[in-house]
């Protein structure tokens, strides 16, 4: 081993130290999911996901102020961290999470350095050592099961293993549902139901009002999910909901569009190479995001397009679609995200400030996103090529935003920005769609705002620009800046007019505070596509009635929380008892 200073060792043991702390306290807060499921304890599941997001940022605080106690030498010199970073890397080279101690290790560098001197040199810009390659099946996270005993059988085995302390409302019922269910789909070709293998995560996966079975059907070759939805009946009991068994479906379950999960995952490497094998599509990021290791999901974010960037050699240009009044936003074309840079000054109407935006959008964060709103990555000095900028992009940026920009031959740094999937803006959706298309569309973006409102959350502006198409087909909620809490709002109807100077006048001749809101005028955002309003209205229209609303905002004053479900309704099992008792 290298030998380093002793203050340097000092610096990455007591960072290695935060992290594992870190890590327990975490896991603490993850493992409480349980119980919180098995008795209902919705708001506290609420909470516990907040306080769960809230951890990191506080933990790294705390190990900033250790690091500075632990020596009397200047903690702003670089060769002192960089010493320190080459210790850490000999200290985790045996560390299990060593991939996560490393962002760690990451952040409070960046806390000491406000985000400035990024370099491999001073950081794990690149993982210290290579990925894990033993096959999964060497590791304890999963359970196989054989369909030798037949599939009823197999199924019951999975069941009891994942019993909970609540008890199962009808356990031979769903034994039936998901026999049923996976004959009339993805078993329909087997024919000797003893060839097949099913691998289970033995974690259950947490969130919201619903926990996951997740694992993996193997047969022919062939790799497919098997995840079963479990609800708490409010009764006491548990009952399986659905199967899901398809790529797409489990894409939408491990969405950017919803809450992070609540899972017992003690090396969460091993369950993201799992849940590669169900969805190959997914980045490593993306699936980090949706385990709750979100702050790593950033480094390998960063990672993968410092990778994509040497690999292509298209520029950066501005994003299609109606610019905003609040952000620039571009894109790489040739790369599934957009990059959202705050203007220096905002577009009349808007009376915000750059610092309600960064509220707004910590806001989503930390909220249930009911999958609705797209998760969104903050950077601090993410660099660019200069080169790899269209002159058009590069114009409006130093237009608009020229205080968030440090720019010579080579690079382009952006001192503050935002990452989100890059969606088709409904209203260019609606340009192309069909009849049938634009139907669709229209119900799902109904959904969307019921379904955020029942999560306590008003878009405020609701555009169709404000709203995106995911190659699922689902609108999502991506502009941030005038969202509020609903209990905030005060819905009301529009007063009658009483003159005729008051009714064709321009302006409201009834006072307006600024929390009012009026659902009648919702029927504006349709301006110029009557068809799009036309199956709106017949799908939504409850939405135009202000007593709507108001209902809506009674449920969640008095602590009701909805249940959001991440697959279509129709998909649900039927919940009567099974016709006959099946004997063993």
């Amino acid at each position: 081993m290298t030998n380093h200073s002793p203050t340097a060792r000092r610096i990455a043991k007591t960072i290695l130290n935060g992290f594992d702390a870190y890590f327990a306290d975490y896991q603490n807060i993850t493992l409480g999911a349980k119980a919180r499921f098995e008795t209902a304890s919705w708001q506290a599941a609420h909470q516990a996901n907040k306080e769960r997001i809230d951890l990191y940022k506080t933990k790294v605080n705390q190990v900033l102020k250790l690091v500075h106690s632990v020596t009397s030498k200047d903690t702003s010199q670089l060769d002192l961290w960089r010493d320190a970073r080459a210790t850490y890397a000999q200290l985790i080279a045996s560390h299990s999470n060593y991939e996560i101690a490393e962002t760690f290790f990451n952040s409070v560098f960046c806390s000491q350095f406000k985000h400035a001197n990024i370099h491999d040199s001073n950081i794990f810009v690149k993982p210290s050592r290579p990925p894990e390659d033993k096959p999964l099946r060497d590791y304890s996270i999963y359970i196989s099961y054989s369909g030798r005993a037949g599939l009823e059988n197999m199924i019951e085995d999975i069941l009891k293993d994942f019993s909970f302390s609540a008890p199962w409302e009808n356990m031979q019922r769903d034994i039936e549902n998901i026999c049923r269910a996976l004959r009339g789909r993805p078993l329909a070709d087997l024919e000797n139901e003893k060839l097949l293998r099913v691998d289970m995560l033995e974690s259950v996966f947490y969130r919201n009002k619903a926990a996951y079975l997740v694992g993996r059907m193997i047969f022919h070759g062939e790799v497919v999910p098997l995840i079963l939805p479990c609800l708490n009946n409010g009764r006491g009991s548990i009952f399986v909901d659905t199967l899901l068994h398809s790529n797409d479906s489990a894409s939408i379950i491990f969405s950017f569009t919803r809450s992070y999960f609540m899972v017992d995952a003690p090396i969460p490497s091993r369950f993201v190479r799992f849940l590669s094998t169900i969805m190959p599509l997914k980045e490593k990021s993306e699936l980090y995001n949706s385990i709750g290791f979100h702050k790593h999901g950033k480094t390998e974010f960063y990672r993968h397009i410092l990778a994509h960037m040497k690999v292509s050699n298209d520029k950066f240009v501005i994003a299609p679609g109606i610019k905003g009044m609040v952000m620039s936003v571009f894109t790489l074309p040739s790369y599934p995200v957009v990059f959202k840079v705050i203007k220096d000054r905002f577009d009349r109407p808007k009376t915000v400030t750059e610092k309600i935006v960064k509220e707004k959008y910590k806001f989503v964060s930390r909220s249930d996103r009911v999958g609705r709103m797209a998760d969104t990555q903050e950077y601090t000095n993410f660099i660019f090529y200069r080169n790899r900028f269209s002159n058009e992009l590069l114009e409006e940026l130093q237009k608009l935003a020229p205080s968030k920009l440090l720019i010579d031959d080579k690079w382009v740094i952006i001192k503050h920005l935002y990452v989100e999937r890059r969606m088709e803006p409904l209203n260019l959706y609606l340009q192309n769609a069909n009849e049938e298309e634009t139907r669709e569309a229209m119900e799902e973006y109904g959904n969307a705002i019921k379904q955020l409102a029942a999560a306590n959350i008003f878009p405020g502006d609701m555009l169709l620009k404000n709203f995106g198409v995911t190659r699922h087909g689902r609108v999502v909620f991506y502009d941030y800046d005038e969202l509020c809490p609903l209990t905030e709002c005060n819905f009301r109807k529009i007063p009658e007019a009483q003159t005729a100077e008051q009714e064709l006048a321009d302006k409201p001749w009834y006072t307006v505070d600024e929390a009012d809101v009026f659902p009648e005028e919702f029927r504006l955002f349709f301006s110029g596509n009557p068809v799009a309003r036309a199956a709106f209205e017949k799908q939504h229209s409850d939405l135009y009635d202000y007593r709507y609303w108001r209902r809506l905002q009674d449920r969640i004053r008095a602590g009701h929380v909805e249940s959001a479900f991440p697959y279509r309704r129709k998909w649900r099992f039927h919940r009567r008892a099974p016709a006959i008792a099946r004997k063993k």
